[in-house]
């Protein structure tokens, strides 16, 4: 028999209210900011190594010449993804959190400071590689994109109903390796349509662009 503890005894609920609240007032004044120059925002998210970094780079590749394009990228320390996207001449702004597992909307308003906002039209945000704290965190995104790799676990989508519940496009990345491992691709897309069935499901390769396309029209761009 499996017994399970649905609350945590002792958290401070009113605490945690507050801080969602505050992240909420400062979202909807990115967003602000963002209507007023004209520019669109896509927020990502996803776990580690699901391809979070080769989805972007690949829709830079294929709408630079389109759009003038800037990325806010989220990590624990490093800036090694964004080096990667910086590689195709767009700005970078890389937010290191230290310990946070997410990016919040305070730290995104710091973000577009950096930013001469009146050379941009689309801006895209990596969000730190993690599939559960970011869904909480709305960062005043137009939309939101979950990565999933088709190698991580069959229960991810299930386990974690949150996150695909708030966003607007799910992406199954790596699906060239869909048949080395066994992915089962329906079953992840009817996992995620059974949470979320107004969301649309885009199977890729980032690693061949197969997909980058279908993504683009997903999201309006």
């Amino acid at each position: 028999m499996v017994e399970t503890i649905k609350d945590v005894e002792g958290l401070d609920i009113e605490l945690e209210e507050n801080i969602l609240r505050k992240n909420q007032e400062i979202a909807e004044e990115n967003r602000r900011i963002l209507d007023e120059n004209g520019i669109l925002c896509i927020d990502f998210m996803g776990s580690v190594g699901a391809g979070k970094t080769s989805v972007i780079n690949c829709l830079i590749g294929a709408l630079k010449k389109k759009y003038r394009i800037g990325v806010v990228g989220g990590d624990l320390t490093t800036k090694i993804d964004a080096e990667i996207l910086a590689s195709h001449g767009v700005p970078v702004v890389q937010i290191n959190t230290g310990r946070e597992c997410h990016l919040d909307a305070n730290l995104v308003s710091r973000a577009l400071m950096r930013f001469n906002l009146n050379d941009i039209d689309l801006l895209f945000i990596e969000n730190v590689g993690n599939v559960i704290c970011p869904a909480e965190f709305p960062l005043g995104a137009h939309r939101r994109v979950a990565v999933v790799s088709v190698i991580e676990s069959p229960y991810l989508i299930v386990k974690h109903p949150l996150t695909f519940a708030s966003v607007d496009v799910v992406v199954l990345n790596k699906v060239d390796l869909a048949e080395v491992v066994g992915a089962n691709l329906k079953g992840f897309e009817n996992e995620i349509l059974k949470i979320n069935p107004s969301a649309s499901v885009v199977k890729m390769s980032a690693k061949t662009g197969n997909g980058v396309k279908e993504l683009i029209d997903a999201l309006g761009i």
